[in-house]
């Protein structure tokens, strides 16, 4: 796959930026979605320094016509879809189960998995026409463990990687690859709001056989990985990248 186009969803900060950044060195055309423009053109302005032909689209994730309104603008500038990363996330509001209402639980599923499903919907509509396609959905650690007081976070992210599972099975014949990344504990603002005290992240860095967070750039270079042709004979697979937290 020579020059692919990509699609990042929520590509502002963390593992989305250093994913916009790692493929914009190997060449990929990228574009790059979020909420807020001026990060956004930001972005854009760095991707293209490193050579990338590279855009921004504002676009909510949790809403229908944004997403459509996203996959088309991106055709329309680049001609096709090759790589989607579905990255956009929250961490929710953290807690006991007691602390959750209806409101917290519909703010976190409504970003982590309806905007999974909805980017999906618009993404595998491009990729079904064009016969070919590699979409990378981002889960973590606790999409298939169990964390105390972060149950509804948990709950989403094994939603993304059942329905990840489930579209694979859908689309194994249509030359569209499915895969799920799943970073364990990453050195970012949301795993800084996640762990809420310095205590309590260095805490989480205990459970880590490799004794240290990771970077959002050596999340990057997994997603990079299992998006193009050198993992195409990958598909339906969530793969850690986690420092070995999932080998205990």
């Amino acid at each position: 796959m020579s020059n692919p186009v990509v699609l990042i969803t929520g590509a502002l900060t963390g593992i989305g930026r250093a994913a916009a950044i790692a493929f914009a060195r190997k060449g990929a055309k990228v574009v790059v979605s979020g909420r807020r423009d001026e990060a956004g053109k930001a972005l854009i302005k760095e991707l293209r320094a490193l050579g990338s032909e590279a855009e921004f689209i504002n676009a909510d994730v949790r809403k229908e016509d944004d997403v459509r309104a996203m996959v088309d603008k991106a055709v329309a500038r680049f001609g096709r879809l090759d790589v989607a990363v579905n990255n956009a996330a929250t961490e929710g509001q953290v807690g006991p189960i007691t602390d959750q209402t209806a409101e917290s639980f519909a703010a976190t599923f409504e970003t982590n998995v309806l905007g999974v499903v909805l980017s999906m919907k618009h993404e595998v509509r491009v990729m079904q026409a064009q016969k070919s396609g590699s979409i990378i959905n981002i889960s973590s650690t606790y999409g298939h463990r169990g964390s105390a007081f972060a149950s509804i976070y948990v709950g989403a992210k094994h939603a993304v990687e059942g329905i990840t599972k489930s579209v694979e099975l859908e689309l194994a014949k249509s030359g569209i690859r499915v895969n799920a990344v799943a970073p364990g504990p990453t050195d970012t603002g949301m795993l800084s709001r996640f762990t809420g005290t310095a205590e309590n992240k260095a805490a989480l860095v205990r459970q880590v056989p490799l004794d240290r967070l990771g970077l959002s750039e050596e999340v990057a270079d997994g997603i990079v990985f299992i998006a193009l042709d050198g993992a195409k004979w990958i598909t339906g697979e969530i793969l850690n990248v986690d420092g070995g937290m999932t080998a205990n």
